[in-house]
Order: C-alpha cells, then structure tokens, then sequence
C-alpha cells in the first residue's frame, strides 16, 4: 500500500470527518481506511486524529498535516496536468458559484485578469447564498463558507475567515450595547438571520470564556441574502453576523460598530468544491490555483 493512498485517504477522513464517509467516497472499507491512518501516524510517529465511540476530531498535529497534505495531492494533479500537455491551451465555459458577499468582493473582480491569461476560457458565475448541487446544476466549482457535508465533493480549504457581530451606531443608541451573546437573548435584540426554506431555527455559534456555545437567536427580519442583510443592518434595523471582509468598508467608516464583542463568532472556513474526478478538467484546477493564490493574498 503506497504512502501517497494513505495521504489521500487522510485528507477525506479529515474533510468529511468519519472514517465511514471517507471509505464510501474512496470506495475502500472502513477497516482499511482506519489501517491507512494508522500506517500513516505509525511513520509519523505522532496522532492525527482523536477517536471515540461517537466522533473523531483532528489533534494539532492532524491539522498542521492536512495543510501540507493538502499541498502535495494538488502538486501531483498539477503535475498530472502538466504531463499531457493541456495547461497551455485551456478553452470552453467554466461555470462557477460562489456566495454573494464572496462572489463580488472576491471572485468577479479577479475574473478579468484570469481571462487575459487564458482568453479561450469562458467564466460563467453564478452568485447565490443558497446551498448549491454541483452535480445537478452543471457546477466545475463552488466557492463556499462553511463546513463540507456532501461525501462526493472534494475542497480545497482556502482560509479560516474572521466573522463579527456589527450594528448601525443608531440601533445601539436605541437598544443599548450587548457585551456578549447572553445578552442578545435577554435584551431581546433583533438579529438579522440568513436562512433558507426547510433551515433549523438560527443559532449563532459565538466564542465564549468555557468554549464555543450556540445561542438561540431571535428577530423578525430574515432573508436568504446575506447583502440584504448588511441593508438592514446600516438602516438601524438589527444585529447582523459578517464576515469581516464584507463589511471593513462600513466598519471603517463608521456606519457600522462591532457588538458582543466579548463573545465574539467563531471564524467560519472559506474553501472550494468540486467533482471527485480522476480526470479534472485542467482549467478547473487552473482556476482554483489562480483565485485561491490572490484571495490568500487578500487576506495576508
């Protein structure tokens, strides 16, 4: 059994995060999906991954592995992609989807540079906040925020991105300041949630003096776009929860303030999906290479 299937074995079991999932998607058993980690911390000579009966999480050590990992499967599908000679003429559509906030603060203003680069390519982006199939709406990729919960995609983690809780300085004025998450329940203070048809009740996940906790926000103002969102936030409306890098500008400005901040959201993870192909399309990889190389840079 080679080194490089107990890599890629690993980095499915640590993005689906089970054991199970990671053997159905590689199409090997549970029994040797867990004999390939095990070989693979046998040669390390370190844990990466905490089990029990009823989870698996990754140790330090699992998640420092799977960056690197991470780096020698996509240089050996790049090299792959090299060897029969189609990088140098890449052509045709590429449909890809991302999120609102991502797909016009991130991607849309770097698509005409990759276009000079490679001008036989077509981009077709689709923005929405919604959960999308890529299998079902014809998707090369999908950037997204979030965590991966469909065994048949593969990612490509791109960042760990900062969130904050932020309101106009006039809906503090009138409902007072929350110091922390505790008091957005007993305050009773509007939150404006993102949410889809058939989506749980929301409930925010802020970072607390015992650990993460979930609390069970309330508002009348929902909508499934988060730049809807950030509307109602700067007319006085509610509290909303953001990515930072989508509102910097009015947080500079002033036109929105941080809130609770003693308990502040968790980071969310900006990744990027795509097909299990054995045989890509080359501009696919090309121009995940290409955004994840400049939103990175972005972020630096």
């Amino acid at each position: 059994m080679s080194y490089f299937d107990n890599i890629r074995t690993f980095i499915r079991v640590y993005e689906l995060g089970s054991m199970s999932a990671a053997g159905r998607d590689l199409r090997i058993s549970s029994a040797v999906t867990s004999s390939r980690i095990s070989q693979l911390e046998d040669h390390l000579g370190v844990r990466l991954f905490q089990r029990t009966t009823r989870s698996l999480s990754p140790t330090e050590h699992g998640h420092s592995f799977y960056a690197g990992a991470s780096e020698i499967l996509i240089a050996v599908e790049k090299a792959e992609a090299h060897i029969v000679n189609v990088t140098e003429n890449l052509k045709g559509p590429l449909y890809v989807a991302a999120p609102l906030g991502v797909g016009r603060r991130l991607i849309a203003p770097r698509v005409p540079d990759f276009l000079k680069e490679y001008p036989d390519v077509s981009v077709r982006l689709r923005l929405s906040d919604r959960k999308v199939d890529l299998t079902a709406e014809g998707l090369d990729l999908a950037f997204f925020l979030g965590q991966l919960e469909d065994s048949n995609l593969r990612m490509r983690k791109i960042a760990d991105v900062e969130r904050v809780l932020c309101a106009s300085p006039d809906y503090v004025a009138r409902r007072g300041m929350p110091e922390d998450g505790d008091a957005l329940i007993s305050g009773q203070h509007e939150c404006l949630n993102l949410r889809f048809p058939g989506a749980q009740e929301p409930r925010w996940r802020l970072s607390t003096p015992n650990g993460p906790r979930r609390f069970a926000v309330s508002g009348h103002y929902e909508s499934d776009d988060g730049d809807v969102l950030t509307d109602w936030a700067l007319t006085g409306q509610g509290i909303v929860l953001k990515p930072r890098f989508e509102v910097a500008d009015h947080l500079a400005s002033g036109a929105l303030v941080t809130v609770a901040e003693a308990t502040p959201p968790e980071p969310i993870q900006m990744a990027c999906l795509f097909t299990h192909r054995r045989r890509q399309d080359p501009k696919t990889r090309i121009f995940m290479d290409f955004m994840i190389e400049r939103i990175r840079a972005a972020f630096d």
